[in-house]
Formats: C-alpha cells, structure tokens, sequence
C-alpha cells in the first residue's frame, strides 16, 4: 500500500496527515503539544487510536516506544555507534525486528527485516518539503511502519531541523 504522509505545519505539537493512494485519510497522527517528552496517538481514519508513541526520556540516544493499546509493540531507536552511516532499529517482540537504512535527512531510507525490503519512504515524488510517500509491501504492519517513519522524522527533523 502507498501512503502520501504530510506534516501540518500550523499545529500544536507533532500533526501529520497520512492519505491512502487514493488520496483518502488512513491515518492521523495527532502529538500532543505540552507533554513531558513527545507523545503522539496514530488514529485511523474514524479517529480511533491504533498505536501510541512516547518518547523515552532517559535513554542512551533517541529512543521512542510504540505502544498497542497498553501492549508494547516496539521500540525504535537510532544506532548511536555506526560507522559512516545512519540507521534505526525497529525492535517488535519476537524475531520480526526490523531495520531502517538511508539517508534520512533526504528522507529517502528503506525498512528492511531479514534481507528483504518491507517499506521504502521517499521525498523524491513530492515537491513540498514537509511531504513524502510510504510504500509497504502486503501483509506487513502499515499502523506499526507509519508510526515509526514518525519517529524516524522526529528524531531527524524534528524542531529546529525541519526542512
């Protein structure tokens, strides 16, 4: 499935609108803008909350939970210790971790689990900064790849680094 995600620009807190191929709503990603570290609810397109991501205060390097429910789902966390490149890891219980590689200040990276691509996340099609597309392969996690592309913005992007 392809995903078209924008941030809102004249919002408090972290807002991103997530559009479906056909250009219908899928996902809202409303952050919540006076809170003790980032906290976003991802909702659906009947604005019912499918995850929840809270930021990790006290961490070695950013690190962010995404939770289903009261259900950890994952943790995303930015690699601290890599040689001449960038990646984060997306850890989900079990043995289906997943990794993002790329160049994420260009927004254009791709979650890997295994040796093969799940999702690629692109700038290259839009001309608005603040908008790039998802595409996700069939039967993988669209809410859990979605949530952590946001994470993966807020760490890069975040604040003063939007472009």
């Amino acid at each position: 499935m392809r995903y078209q995600m924008r941030q809102k620009i004249f919002s408090f807190g972290d807002d991103y609108a997530v559009l479906d191929e056909a250009g219908n709503a899928a996902f809202y990603i409303d952050g919540r803008a006076f809170s003790f570290g980032k906290k976003l609810s991802v909702l659906d397109a009947n604005r019912n909350e499918v995850a929840f991501i809270e930021q990790k205060l006290f961490s070695w390097g950013p690190t962010y939970e995404i939770y289903r429910g009261e259900d950890l789902a994952a943790v995303v966390k930015k690699e601290l210790f890599t040689f001449l490149s960038c990646k984060f890891t997306v850890d989900v219980p079990g043995p289906n971790d997943l990794e993002a590689k790329g160049s994420f200040t260009d927004m254009e990276y791709t979650f890997s689990r295994g040796r093969g691509p799940v999702a690629t996340v692109s700038k290259r099609w839009f001309a608005l900064s603040d908008t790039y597309g998802i595409d996700i392969a069939d039967g993988e996690d669209d809410a859990l790849i979605v949530a952590s592309a946001v994470v993966i913005d807020l760490v890069c992007h975040g604040d003063n680094k939007r472009h």
